[in-house]
């Protein structure tokens, strides 16, 4: 039996008295001899050296193993097994089978998964006792004699007119139960009782009662009065019982305890830690995995390769910026880009979305901010990534109406756990949002994000790049090329971003599966553009004649406006079969552009109003179909002239337009200038609608002959409108390699600097940073 390390007192001296006594006995001559038979003898019986004699006990501190002593006299000592590793994260003292976390086989562990234990022996005692107790309560509830009930005219006629009654008790106050004289008792066996409204009422009527019928003296019946419990006191308590069980239940685990084991009480004691969770080894993504933004893949390589190489820095005075914003409309890779980079970076990565600071609880969300860097700092060297940054990083001083604001004093933390007294070395902060404009300043200066990575939609060379890792594992056709299709896609989605790139390739296996083809075709891949593009073709959508031959004649003046506009984008289909909202449908090739004038803006403007045109022309009347091109041509034409000031009257000049669903509480502009805005978009519009019945009045037989084939085939392509109209009379690029001459490549640029060849690699003689202590292993509670 093994003394518990630690005892000290008379105990541990009456040990080293019996150690003493058997020492002597032996038959030692060297003193040597015997000082290591006492040393061995103790160490049988207690695991840790005796106070003041540590000396004697070469490695007995700090709760080592001590040495075996050598053997004695040929002895051979059985080796002892070696001692089992103490949990973490027990309480004070630990050790003991309480110690540390909970083995995940004990019975409430599982019971708590959904799995119950059938097999444990604890788990069917708690089982047979509680149900022997909840069978009882129902058998006593359900058989127990009810007696029968009566009247106060029966009880006066029938009992106690008759004198069977021997005495009434008067139960609870609340009825009265009838005791027959020995003998007189009913047939059936069963006692009766009667309701009682008052205790006084009862008395006044019994004793006239008794009067009336001459019953006098001590020929009385007596009245008792008595307090039973019936058990409903028990139905009763039921709902407190289990009010009381489920708070005490959400206190010790609650929603925050899931996934956060051994941080704290958990439940309600919780609330203000953080719920980021920190990930190793568990993301699947890697980098090549992310396609289309190599620009913003180099700049978070260099963030890894610093937390692996920091010597390659440091050598040159250089310091690593402490954060990067990725920032970006949705779908263009940012949160994708976080994923590779846990996935890759071989250190912790601690995620949290900006929402989960905010809670109903004042001061929460410091609290949270707080517990996060804690536990940043603990796990460094890591990276921590908070998504949706700008639910809690929100200019200050905007819609608090003086008075103070949960959301400012947890971005106030944040702006101090960033860049504070406080330092966290050595933790790489990222961050994502869509809304960059909204953000505090102070979180965007040098210091906290130093640098803010813009990741935009991918031009046709990355969208080719997506492509690839899109098709990977899709099983395509025999006669497809990957390389090939992944360019030729990449010209019919202008415009796409990398999440519109995935939906098209998930599109195109859907609808292969719907129609049972054994593989990917590339006429599934244009069906999922066109789906993406235009939402859901709705074939059965029932359109009355009339309404059709609007549709086709308003699609044929888009497509004839298009066709003779020299800066319109190219037509690649036509359709009079709803899609999504609209009616009609008609797919352009927009140009890789991104500098327009004023005449390429003029010819986008005129080929949007010709379905509306094309409707006055041939019906003499106008519909409500337009109004969505009527909704792009005014947006079009406010852009031009306060954004772009491309109008001689306004001048030279730029406001701001508001965002959709943005509250515009003034103008930053007179209500002259405002006037003079708003007639100079009201000329150019109509100019446009002007130049737009000119050209359509002088084309109309083509626009009649393209109206009338679409209402016979419902779908013209390209080949069909050369066929009807002949060759566009300007150039225009279709294919992949038309769209990237004259860039240098047919492929994206995908190679590395020099310094990041080996980003994700430790070399030879690279240090950690001085003064910071850095631990591999995972520190702190995260899910594992």
């Amino acid at each position: 039996m093994l003394l518990p390390g630690g005892r000290t007192g008379s105990t541990e001296r009456l040990y080293l008295r019996m150690l003493y006594r058997y020492a002597t006995t032996q038959a030692k001559t060297s003193r040597n001899s015997l000082l290591t038979d006492v040393i061995a003898a103790y160490q049988r019986l207690c695991s840790r050296p005796p106070k003041g004699f540590e000396k004697y006990f070469p490695n007995g501190k700090n709760g080592k193993k001590t040495s075996e002593p050598k053997e004695v006299m040929g002895e051979k000592k059985e080796p002892k097994p070696a001692a089992a590793p103490r949990p973490s994260g027990g309480g004070v003292g630990g050790g003991g089978k309480r110690g540390g976390k909970k083995d995940d086989s004990h019975w409430w562990s599982r019971f708590q998964k959904g799995d119950i234990p059938w097999d444990d022996k604890e788990f069917k005692m708690y089982f047979l006792w509680t149900a022997l107790f909840w069978g009882g309560f129902l058998f006593y509830f359900l058989f127990k004699s009810s007696g029968r009930e009566i009247t106060w005219k029966d009880f006066a006629n029938n009992y106690l007119s008759k004198g069977v009654v021997d005495r009434l008790e008067v139960v609870n106050k609340r009825f009265v139960r009838v005791t027959f004289t020995p003998g007189k008792t009913p047939v059936d066996g069963q006692y009766v009782w009667f309701n009682i409204g008052s205790v006084d009422t009862f008395e006044r009527n019994l004793e006239t009662l008794q009067q009336e019928l001459g019953i006098e003296g001590e020929n009385r019946v007596p009245v008792v009065y008595i307090a039973e419990s019936d058990g409903s006191f028990l139905l009763s308590m039921l709902p407190t019982v289990l009010i009381i069980a489920f708070l005490l239940y959400t206190i010790r685990r609650g929603p925050a305890g899931i996934g956060r084991t051994g941080r704290g009480m958990g439940g309600l004691f919780s609330v203000g830690e953080t719920t980021a969770k920190v990930l190793k080894d568990e993301i699947d993504v890697k980098f090549k995995d992310v396609a289309g933004c190599e620009e913003a893949k180099l700049e978070i390589m260099e963030f890894v390769n610093f937390l692996k190489n920091p010597k390659q820095y440091q050598d040159l005075g250089a310091k690593i910026p402490k954060g990067a914003i990725l920032t970006g409309p949705p779908g263009t890779g940012k949160t994708l880009l976080a994923k590779a980079t846990a996935g890759e970076a071989n250190v912790p990565f601690i995620t949290v979305s900006g929402s989960e600071f905010l809670e109903m609880f004042v001061g929460v969300g410091p609290a949270r901010v707080r517990d996060l860097f804690a536990l940043a700092r603990k796990n460094a060297p890591c990276i921590l990534f908070i998504d949706e940054i700008d639910a809690v990083g929100r200019k200050r001083g905007r819609g608090n109406f003086g008075g103070q604001s949960e959301q400012e004093n947890t971005l106030n933390q944040l702006l101090v756990e960033m860049d504070g007294f406080n330092t966290t070395t050595n933790v790489v902060i990222l961050a994502g949002t869509n809304r960059p404009d909204i953000l505090d300043p102070a979180l965007m200066r040098p210091g906290r994000f130093d640098r803010q990575i813009f990741i935009g939609p991918p031009d046709i060379k990355g969208r080719a790049s997506i492509f690839k890792v899109h098709l990977r594992p899709l099983k395509l056709d025999s006669t497809l090329e990957k390389e090939k299709l992944a360019r030729k896609l990449a010209s019919l989605t202008p415009g796409f971003s990398g999440a519109d790139v995935a939906n098209v390739c998930n599109e195109a296996a859907l609808i292969a599966a719907r129609h049972l083809s054994d593989s990917i075709n590339q006429k599934h891949f244009e069906q999922a553009i066109e789906r993406v593009i235009g939402g859901l073709e709705k074939k059965t959508q029932v359109l009355q004649p009339e309404e059709k031959k609007t549709v086709a004649y308003h699609e044929a003046g888009h497509a004839v406006a298009g066709w003779y506009l020299e800066h319109a984008d190219p037509l690649l289909k036509v359709s009079i079969i709803p899609r999504g909202k609209g009616l009609g449908y008609a797919q352009y090739l927009p140009r890789e552009q991104y500098l327009y004038t004023r005449e390429q803006l003029l010819d986008r403007m005129c080929m949007t109003l010709g379905g509306r045109v094309s409707e006055e022309i041939f019906f003499g009347r106008i519909t409500t179909g337009a109004q969505d091109d009527l909704r792009k041509v005014t947006q079009s034409a406010y852009a031009q002239i306060v954004q772009f000031g491309m109008n001689e009257k306004v001048g030279q000049i730029s406001f701001d337009l508001p965002r959709q669903g943005d509250m515009v509480l003034e103008k930053p502009y007179s209500e002259a200038t405002a006037r003079l805005i708003d007639d100079e978009v009201r000329i150019l519009i109509n100019d446009a609608y002007k130049r737009t019945v000119a050209l359509l009045t002088e084309k109309k037989a083509d626009v009649e002959k393209v109206a009338l084939l679409l209402l016979e085939k419902e779908v013209l392509d390209k080949n069909d409108m050369v066929e009807l109209l002949g060759p566009r009379p300007f150039a225009e690029k279709s294919t992949y390699e038309e769209f990237v001459e004259g860039t240098g490549s047919l492929d994206e640029d995908t190679s590395l600097p020099e310094g990041l060849k080996d980003w994700n690699r430790e070399r030879e003689g690279s240090e950690e940073p001085s003064g910071e202590k850095v631990t591999s292993p995972v520190q702190g509670a995260g899910p594992a």
